[in-house]
C-alpha cells in the first residue's frame, strides 16, 4: 500500500488548494507528533481541515476528528503566526514533493513549507525565507533547517512538463542506468509513474537508457505515453474525476453489503495507471477527497493513538511490577559482575604474557624507540608494516600495540600495548594494576547484587500475595486516559459515556466531545450533569493483555472506531440510567428516577430573549426520549484499559457482563472515602483513583468477587 504522495499526487493537491486561496486560517492542532491540521475557512463555504501527515501526504477533510485539549509547542507557534492568516499562494517547489503555503498575517508574510520526501518536515518561514522554527531540526549537506538560518529549497529537479521528446532522449542518452531508474529519478516520475509510462508506451524497464535513446520511435512512445498522463491530471474538473480510489475486485462480491472502503482501499491516484487495471477504480470529484476517504479515518484517530503509544507510564514503557523492576536490575548487575571478572583475567593474561616473553618485549621496546628518536613517528610509521611483531602505533600515546609469540613462536599471540616510556616490568605492572582496580569494583558489584537479591525474594513474596489476594498490581503514570477528566462508563456495544463533574465540565462534554452521531443524555433534575453517548468511541479487546494482569480481570484498549452503526435500546437505556446515578438523586434519598435522551442539534447555549443560561448550563429544545423509573444502583467492576487497571461503575448488568469481579452499590449513609479505602485494600488501586468513581454516600448492596475473590469462586 503506497501510502507517500509522489510528485504527481503534489501537483494535483497544489490545484485543488488553490481553489481555497483567500480562506483564513483559523486554527492548528497537532493531534499527533507525526500530523498536524490546519483548519481553513474560505468565504461563503464550510470549514475544512487540511491535513499534513509528515513525509507522507497532504490533503483536505471535512470529517470530525477529536483534538487534544492543550495544543503542543509547535502548534502553539503557528497559531501565533498564522492565526487568522488568509491564505495567499499554493505552490510546488518544481516537481519536487516540496509544497509552500503562503500566508498575509498580521505581523507580514509567513511562509509554511512542507517537505514529503525523507521523514518530512514542516517549517514556518518569515518574508525573507528565514526560519522560525521547523517542526524537526535537521542537518542535509548544503542546506541546515534551524531556528534562524535562511530556508534553502533543494536544486530544482527536472519538471516531466517540460519533457518534451528531444530533451527525454537527451536525458535518456546521459544516463549510465536503466530506463525505469532514469525516469523514476532523473525525471523526477517516481517509481509508479514511471513503470506506468513504461507499460503504456510498451518498452521495457529493464533496458539500458543510452541503447533505447537511440530508438528514436520508443523515445516518441515513451513520450507520448507521459504527456497523456500529464494531460489527463490536467483536464480533471466538474466533468472529469480529479481522484481514484483503488478497491480489490474480490471485495466488491460481498452479497450487496456495504463496501468498508477505509479498510480495503488500496491507493489514492489523481490519475488511472496500467497497473490500476486489476482494481475496481471508484470515481471522486477531487484527489484530496479520494485520500480522505482512503486514509482519512486512520488519521482522524491520531490523537487516540499518540495515547495509546504513550501508555501512560513513566518512561513510555509498558507496566511493570517491582518484583519485575529489581529482576532487571539483578539480571544487569549480573551480567556487570562477570564482565568484572573476564576484565581481571584478559588483564592478568595480558601481564603475565608480558612476563614469559620478557626479552622479546624489551629488543622490541629498544628498537622502536630507537627508530623513533632516529627518524621520528611519521617514519616510523611506515616502517612497523614490515615488523610481524607491531600492528599499528600511536604517537599521541607514545604507544605500539604489539603481537607476542605464540607456543611455537610465531606472530599469533596475544595482543597487548606497550608504552615506550615504560619498561617491560612496569608495562607488565600497569595490566596488573588494573586488574586490581577490576577487583575492588567487583567487590561492590557484589555487595551490590547481594542487596537486589534480598529485595527481589522480598518482592517476589509481596507480588505472590498479592495475586493470591486478587490484587492488581499498581502502574506509576505520568498522566490519565482522558476519559479519566469526566465521569465515564462503558455501554452496551462497547460505547463510551463520558458525564461533566462540575459547570466547566459540562460546557467541555458538549462543546468538545458531544459529535453530530452522538447522544445527549441529562437526569431530571436540576444541576444533573451534561453526559455525552459516543457512537464511535468506545473499547474494543486488547490482543495483548498485560502479562501481570490477575486473572479475572478484562483487558480493552480505547478505540475511535468501533463500527457500531447505532446505539442499541439497551445501551440507551443504560446511560439514562448513569446519568441518573451521576445526578444528585443518589444521595437525595430516592430509589428511582426519570432521565430523557436527545440528539446534539437540540443542545444549546442559546437562550430565549431575557434568558439568562448559566455554566455548565444548556437549553434543550424539541422533542426527547424519556426514560422513567430507572433504578438508584449501581456495579463497580475491575477491568484493564490501555494496559492500566481501573474501578468502573455502571449499570449492574452490563458490569457483570464485562467483569467476572465487581460489586452492587446502591446509595447509603457511608462516605465515598471509607468504601474507597476498602476497594483499595481489595483490589491494589489507589484511593484517590477510587473515590471520582463512587458518585456518593453509598452502602454496599453485594459482593461479586471484587472484595472476597473467594465469594466469586463460590458463585
Amino acid at each position: 500500500m503506497r501510502e507517500e504522495m509522489s510528485g504527481l499526487d503534489l501537483r494535483q493537491v497544489v490545484a485543488e488548494l488553490s481553489q481555497y486561496v483567500g480562506a483564513h486560517c483559523k486554527k492548528i492542532y497537532q493531534p499527533h507528533h507525526e500530523q498536524l491540521v490546519l483548519r481553513i475557512k474560505p468565504r461563503g463555504k464550510s470549514p475544512q481541515d487540511l491535513v499534513i501527515v509528515r513525509g507522507k501526504r497532504v490533503y483536505l477533510s471535512g470529517r470530525e476528528r477529536p483534538m487534544p485539549t492543550q495544543p503542543a509547542p509547535f502548534a502553539m507557534l503557528l497559531r501565533k503566526h498564522l492565526g487568522n492568516g488568509r491564505l495567499t499562494a499554493v505552490s510546488q517547489h518544481g516537481f519536487d514533493r516540496i509544497i509552500t503555503l503562503d500566508f498575509d498575517t498580521k505581523a507580514g508574510p509567513r511562509h509554511l513549507i512542507i517537505e514529503c520526501f525523507r521523514d518530512g518536515n514542516v517549517i514556518i518561514a518569515d518574508s525573507t525565507f528565514t526560519i522560525i522554527q521547523p517542526l524537526t531540526h535537521a542537518r542535509y549537506s548544503g542546506r541546515i533547517l534551524k531556528k534562524g538560518e535562511p530556508y534553502q529549497f533543494p536544486p530544482v529537479a527536472i519538471d516531466p512538463h517540460d519533457l518534451d521528446t528531444d530533451a527525454l532522449q537527451r536525458l535518456l542518452r546521459e544516463s549510465q542506468r536503466n530506463v525505469v531508474r532514469t525516469l523514476a529519478g532523473r525525471a523526477s516520475l517516481g517509481g509508479p509513474l514511471a513503470n506506468a509510462v513504461l507499460q503504456l508506451s510498451g518498452v521495457s524497464g529493464d533496458g539500458e537508457a543510452e541503447k533505447i535513446a537511440e530508438d528514436t520511435e520508443a523515445v516518441g512512445r515513451i513520450s507520448t505515453a507521459l504527456s497523456g498522463i500529464l494531460a489527463e491530471l490536467a483536464v480533471a474538473g466538474d466533468e472529469v474525476p480529479g481522484g481514484w480510489l483503488m478497491l480489490p475486485m474480490e471485495k466488491l462480491a460481498l452479497g450487496g453489503e456495504e463496501v468498508d472502503i477505509a479498510r480495503y482501499a488500496v491507493e489514492a491516484s489523481p490519475v488511472q495507471m496500467p497497473a490500476h487495471g486489476e482494481f475496481h477504480c471508484l470515481p471522486y470529484p477531487r484527489f484530496v477527497d479520494a485520500v480522505d476517504a482512503w486514509m482519512g479515518d486512520y488519521d482522524a484517530a491520531a490523537l487516540s493513538r499518540r495515547q495509546s503509544e504513550a501508555v501512560e507510564t513513566i518512561g513510555g514503557r509498558a507496566p511493570s511490577t517491582p518484583a519485575e523492576t529489581l529482576e532487571r536490575r539483578f539480571s544487569q548487575q549480573k551480567s556487570a559482575l562477570q564482565g568484572f571478572s573476564d576484565k581481571i583475567r584478559k588483564q592478568q593474561e595480558y601481564g603475565h604474557a608480558i612476563q614469559d616473553n620478557w626479552s622479546h618485549v624489551e629488543e622490541l621496546l629498544t628498537q622502536v624507540n630507537d627508530e623513533v628518536a632516529s627518524n621520528g613517528w611519521e617514519v616510523a610509521l611506515s616502517r612497523f608494516k614490515e615488523i610481524p611483531w607491531i600492528e599499528s602505533g600511536n604517537p599521541a600515546q607514545a604507544s605500539i600495540v604489539a603481537i607476542l609469540p605464540d607456543e611455537s613462536g610465531a606472530a599469533k599471540g596475544v595482543k597487548v600495548m606497550l608504552f615506550l616510556s615504560m619498561s617491560v616490568h612496569q608495562n607488565a605492572q600497569q595490566y596488573f594494576d588494573n586488574a586490581n582496580k577490576h577487583k575492588d569494583k567487583s567487590k561492590g558489584a557484589e555487595v551490590a547484587l547481594n542487596e537486589t537479591e534480598n529485595l527481589l525474594q522480598r518482592a517476589q513474596k509481596t507480588e505472590s500475595k498479592r495475586k493470591e489476594s486478587g490484587q492488581v498490581a499498581r502502574v506509576k503514570r505520568t498522566k490519565r486516559l482522558w476519559f479519566e477528566n469526566h465521569r465515564w462508563t462503558i455501554l452496551d456495544g462497547m460505547h463510551l459515556l463520558i458525564g461533566g463533574r462540575d459547570a466547566k465540565g459540562n460546557d467541555t462534554i458538549v462543546k468538545k466531545h458531544l459529535k453530530g452521531d452522538d447522544r445527549y443524555v441529562h437526569a431530571d433534575l436540576h444541576g444533573a450533569p451534561s453526559c455525552a453517548m459516543k457512537l464511535q468511541t468506545g473499547f474494543v479487546v486488547d490482543p495483548d493483555s498485560p502479562a501481570n494482569l490477575p486473572p479475572g480481570i478484562p483487558a480493552f484498549r480505547l478505540s475511535d472506531n468501533i463500527e457500531v452503526a447505532d446505539f442499541s435500546d439497551i445501551a440507551r437505556q443504560q446511560a439514562a440510567t448513569i446519568a441518573l446515578c451521576w445526578s444528585r438523586g443518589w444521595s437525595g434519598g430516592g430509589g428511582a428516577g426519570t432521565a430523557f435522551i436527545a440528539r446534539p442539534g437540540q443542545v444549546s447555549k442559546q437562550a430565549e430573549s431575557g434568558e439568562y443560561v448559566a455554566k455548565g448550563s444548556f437549553i434543550v429544545r424539541g422533542a426527547r426520549n424519556w426514560y422513567k423509573d430507572l433504578r438508584l444502583k449501581l456495579g463497580l467492576g475491575l477491568i484493564c484499559i490501555n494496559g492500566i487497571p481501573l474501578l468502573m461503575a455502571g449499570t449492574p448488568e452490563q458490569v457483570a457482563a464485562l467483569c467476572e469481579r465487581w460489586i452492587e452499590l446502591i446509595p447509603g449513609r457511608s462516605k465515598r472515602e471509607r468504601i474507597a479505602r476498602i476497594l483499595g485494600k481489595a483490589t491494589g488501586l489507589a484511593v484517590d483513583d477510587i473515590v471520582p468513581v463512587i458518585p456518593g454516600t453509598s452502602e454496599l448492596a453485594a459482593d461479586h468477587g471484587l472484595i472476597n475473590p473467594h465469594n466469586h469462586e463460590e458463585e
